[in-house]
């Protein structure tokens, strides 16, 4: 047992060093020695570094920036007295471009008024001559009771036919195809021929139905009788 306790560690005295650690006096070894110089380099050119890169990168210039603020300058000074005073001249003096665009567009709305009121004339008649149609059958009835004798003068009958001609009239609607007229294809439907030698051209002998115009517009042609010119 005395044996084992003379075994224990020792407490360390006051000022002993450590047994892991050299002795004050004991001097480094060449590892260490030549491994605190080369740390120490190291640290100083980490430092010295970003100081070299911002010594050597030029500062940039906000160029855009600046001719913003120059164009934001102009525009402020600009203001809406210049802009009225500008129209202005411009009226008073006009350049030979604007002048010749004026001209172009004066031509232009000229021809457009001239279009549109010939479309509106055009129009109107085609209206008109749709409506008059529907009254033809009425005037062949009174055309063929004049024609029997069996409009008489003063009549109501008689009255109201002159008041439904008179009305298509205003409307532009004329008649033709009187007996005696010459005979035109274009306005005229030829029914019978009849020889004759009373005439010396193709004419009009009798009128089976008479035509109707509206305007420049042949509503129906008239349906006759054409007495042509005979040897004998």
């Amino acid at each position: 047992m005395a044996d084992n306790n003379n075994k224990k560690k020792r407490p360390k005295a006051e000022g002993e060093p450590d047994t892991g650690a050299p002795a004050a006096g004991t001097p480094a070894s060449d590892e260490s020695v030549a491994a605190a110089p080369a740390a120490t380099d190291a640290a100083a050119t980490d430092a010295a570094a970003p100081t070299d890169a911002a010594a050597s990168t030029p500062a940039e210039v906000p160029t855009d920036a600046a001719a913003a603020s120059a164009d934001g300058i102009e525009e402020d000074e600009l203001t809406v007295q210049d802009i009225l005073d500008a129209a202005e001249r411009e009226v008073a003096e006009p350049t030979s471009e604007h002048l010749a665009d004026l001209k172009r567009v004066t031509a232009e709305y000229a021809n457009y008024r001239k279009r549109t009121e010939a479309n509106r004339a055009i129009e109107k008649e085609r209206v008109t001559g749709d409506v008059v149609k529907l009254l033809i059958p009425v005037l062949d009835d009174i055309y063929r009771a004049e024609k029997h004798g069996d409009l008489v003068p003063d009549s109501a009958f008689a009255a109201i036919a002159a008041k439904l001609r008179s009305s298509v009239e205003r409307l532009g609607l004329t008649s033709f195809g009187e007996v005696g007229e010459v005979f035109d294809p274009t306005m005229h439907e030829a029914i019978f021929q009849q020889p004759s030698s009373a005439v010396d051209v193709e004419t009009v002998g009798d009128v089976a139905e008479t035509g109707y115009r509206l305007g420049s517009t042949l509503l129906r042609a008239a349906k006759v009788v054409v007495q042509v010119p005979s040897d004998g």
